[in-house]
């Protein structure tokens, strides 16, 4: 069984996360600037010494660091003589990965498997809009179009405009304005980069759960850009643990998690997203712990999170709080409810009286009973503090496990390409029965314009008759006039 690796230090004693118990889920708060970023670190660097990858976004880049071996910050190893610990500085394994390809290998999903759901927040749509784009990908199932990329939803969208009335029998009425709404949307998106988003090689959940010589690997989601975005940002993390827990078997209670999964600026997450996609949030943390994945959520506030998604919650670390309003001081209070209450301990008070680096915390036993909470310390991760240079990471990329799979990108026959050939054949025979339709009339005009002798030989006796006729009429009408 691997040595559990303490987190941060009271008075009395070494406080450590017990890998056993590292599966039950945590939290991580406190205002900016007060040390969440550091004890990420700590917790992520802890668990892939013992051999458990770690999924973490990266918001700041400061999180680099942790691909580099520490040991140049004084204060750093004043606070381990401090503690009474050997400062074994030292670097984790890292796979860094990017939307965008600049700073880490891209990440991309494809549309299919990104969902109607978590699409529909994407972009922005209500009820109505995203029953149109539910519509548009059972269509699309049933047709055999698949859908891999944006230009494959666009052309998707587009042929359920042009086909309403017909779809409207099988599938329910499908609006204009709804299919103007979702193509603008899907611009923005697009002007936004998105387009990086999805497409193929798709990522193969099981490419994050990796270890080197015993460690497990650090998968590090650059977020610097993706934070513009805060709404793909979500998406792309809620999608990626979604596909863990689809991926991945049951595993009951393990001795260490198989995978440990942390998400910063955590309140983006929930910040109008509808109450189905909360409901599926809370359901998939609720039961991928017996899949052996731990969800750790990094946020200011407690209240950041939904309640019922808090609950499942046991491990519990809590910085300094700020409270200049009334509101602030609610958050506060509602923060230090949260913890185990120790009899010996204001935690309350002591929210808004830690320094950078302290924390309040609380930590599941072997039972799984969050202990009382302490005031402690958080102990100083042994990997370099701050991002790391960009020559370093463009070696470390150039060596990486997975570079080979995902730099190049794939362009598959998709619904793009069979909608456009599908139109092009359309088009083709549009225009070859026009052509047919045009001899015929001209063939028509040319059979009128020729006529055969006895024809023409006919139609001239007739009119000779016809005049000879008339003329004996008329002379003999005339004659009995004039006779009388």
């Amino acid at each position: 069984m691997s040595t559990p690796q303490p987190v941060a230090k009271s008075v009395d004693e070494f406080l450590t996360l017990l890998p056993s118990m590292a599966n039950r889920h945590g939290l991580i708060t406190g205002a900016t600037g007060t040390g969440k970023t550091i004890t990420l670190q700590k917790l992520i660097e802890n668990f892939s010494s013992i051999g458990v990858p770690c999924v973490v976004s990266d918001i700041k880049g400061d999180l680099s660091g942790i691909a580099d071996v520490g040991g140049n910050n004084a204060k750093v190893a004043e606070r381990f003589s401090a503690m009474g610990l050997e400062a074994k500085y030292d670097k984790c394994p890292v796979t860094f990965w990017d939307v965008w390809g600049e700073n880490g290998h891209p990440i991309r999903a494809t549309i299919s498997d990104m969902g109607p759901l978590l699409l529909s927040r994407l972009l922005g749509l209500n009820e109505t809009q995203s029953g149109v784009l539910n519509l548009a990908f059972k269509v699309a199932d049933d047709e055999g179009l698949a859908l891999l990329d944006l230009k494959d939803l666009r052309a998707m969208i587009q042929n359920i405009g042009e086909r309403a009335k017909e779809l409207s029998l099988s599938y329910g009425n499908v609006s204009s304005a709804s299919i103007g709404a979702i193509q603008r949307a899907l611009l923005t998106l697009e002007s936004q980069g998105g387009e990086k988003l999805f497409g193929e090689p798709m990522l193969n959940i099981h490419d994050l759960i990796q270890s080197i010589d015993g460690k497990g690997v650090v998968n590090l989601l650059d977020a610097t850009k993706l934070m513009n975005t805060p709404k793909l940002y979500a998406s792309l993390l809620l999608w990626m643990l979604s596909e863990l827990f689809e991926a991945l078997p049951e595993a009951g209670d393990t001795k260490v998690p198989k995978l440990l999964f942390f998400f910063d600026e955590a309140h983006l997450l929930f910040t109008d997203a509808p109450d189905v996609l909360i409901e599926k949030i809370e359901q998939v943390v609720r039961l991928i712990r017996s899949k052996g994945v731990g969800i750790y959520f990094i946020t200011q506030h407690p209240n950041d999170i939904p309640e019922k998604v808090a609950a499942q919650l046991g491990n519990r670390i809590a910085h300094a709080l700020r409270a200049f309003t009334p509101k602030d001081q609610q958050a506060v209070r509602a923060a230090a409810e949260t913890m185990r209450d120790n009899e010996s301990l204001d935690e309350k008070t002591a929210l808004m009286e830690l320094g950078v680096g302290e924390a309040l915390v609380s930590l599941l036993d072997e039972k799984g009973t969050p202990s009382v909470t302490q005031r402690a310390l958080i102990i100083p991760p042994f990997s370099h503090i701050g991002p790391i240079t960009p020559e370093l990471r463009r070696t470390l990329m150039k060596t990486s496990i997975v570079g080979d799979t995902y730099d190049q990108t794939i362009d598959s026959e998709s619904a793009y390409e069979r909608l456009t050939q599908r139109l092009q054949e359309q088009s083709a025979q549009k225009a070859e029965d026009e052509k047919i339709k045009a001899q015929e009339k001209e063939e028509r005009q040319t059979s009128r314009g020729r006529e055969s002798a006895a024809e023409a030989l006919s139609k001239s006796a007739a009119r000779a008759i016809g005049s000879q006729l008339g003329r004996a009429i008329i002379r003999g009408v005339l004659g009995s006039i004039f006779k009388k």
